[in-house]
C-alpha cells in the first residue's frame, strides 16, 4: 500500500493512502479531540470537534472523515480551531440537559472532560431546557435523553459490532432522537440482544446500566476492541 507524507502542526509524517488525518494524527501522538469518533466503526463526522485546517482550503475539514494527501499542510491546535470546538461543546451543554453533578457518568464523561480541557468555564448561548423522556422499560439499561449528544456511537455499534440493528436516529435537527426499533419503549424490542455494546460504547450519561448511581457508571472500551481485532485481523487479544 501506497504511503503519503504530510505535515501535521509542523511535523512531517507518513500515512496509508487509506488512511484519515485523524488515523495519521494519532499514529504520530498529535493529539485531535472527538467526541463521534470511536475506534472499530465507520466515522461519520457528527460531533465537528476534531476539526482541522488544512491548508489551501478556506473551510475546516473534519480529521475523522478527511483522508491524507501527498504534501497536505494540516493544523491541528490553532485560535481559530480552539474558538471553534468551545462554541461547540458550549452548544452541546445548551441543547440538552446536562447537570454533571447528578450524573451517573460524573467524572467519567467524555463531554465533561472535552470541556474541562478546554477552558469552558460557562456557556454563552440560552439553554433550551428540553422536556425528555428517561426509558427505563429495559431489565438490564437505561437510556436518558437528557443527556443524549446524538454521536449515534451506539447505533453504529449496534449495527456494525453486533448486528442487531436495534439502534437508529429518529428525526431532524433539535427534534433527532435515538429510537429503538420502530420508536418502541427499549424493554419492548424484540431485536435487542442485551448485550450491552451501546451502553460501553456512549461518551455520556446517556446510556447506563440500571442502578447505577452518581459517578459510578465508567465505560470499559476494551471489550469493543477485543471484538473489532478479534472480527477485523482474525487475532484475539489479551
Amino acid at each position: 500500500m501506497a504511503a503519503k507524507t504530510l505535515t501535521i502542526d509542523g511535523q512531517m509524517i507518513s500515512a496509508e493512502e487509506n488512511q484519515t488525518v485523524l488515523q495519521a494524527a494519532r499514529d504520530h501522538d498529535i493529539p485531535i479531540p472527538t467526541l463521534c469518533h470511536l475506534e472499530g466503526v465507520a466515522d461519520v463526522g457528527a460531533c465537528r470537534l476534531c476539526l482541522v485546517e488544512i491548508a489551501g482550503t478556506p473551510k475546516l475539514l473534519p480529521a475523522c472523515v478527511t483522508r491524507v494527501a501527498e504534501g497536505m499542510v494540516v493544523t491541528t491546535n490553532s485560535e481559530r480551531l480552539r474558538n471553534y470546538r468551545r462554541m461547540i461543546l458550549e452548544l452541546l451543554f445548551a441543547e440538552r440537559n446536562h447537570p454533571c453533578a447528578v450524573c451517573v457518568s460524573n467524572g467519567h464523561c467524555e463531554l465533561q472532560a472535552l470541556a474541562m480541557n478546554h477552558g469552558m468555564d460557562h456557556v454563552r448561548f440560552e439553554y433550551r431546557h428540553p422536556r425528555l423522556e428517561l426509558d427505563l422499560s429495559h431489565r438490564l439499561f437505561g437510556m436518558d435523553h437528557n443527556r443524549c449528544i446524538l454521536c449515534s456511537r451506539c447505533v453504529r455499534v449496534c449495527w456494525t459490532i453486533e448486528g442487531a440493528g436495534t439502534k437508529s436516529v429518529a428525526g431532524r435537527g433539535a427534534a433527532s432522537r435515538i429510537v429503538t426499533d420502530l420508536n418502541q419503549p427499549w424493554g419492548e424490542s424484540t431485536t435487542c440482544t442485551a448485550c450491552g455494546k451501546c451502553v460501553q460504547s456512549c461518551p455520556t450519561g446517556a446510556l447506563f446500566y440500571k442502578g447505577a448511581t452518581v459517578g459510578e457508571m465508567q465505560r470499559d472500551r476494551d471489550k469493543l476492541e477485543y471484538i473489532v481485532t478479534a472480527r477485523e485481523k482474525q487475532q484475539w487479544i489479551v
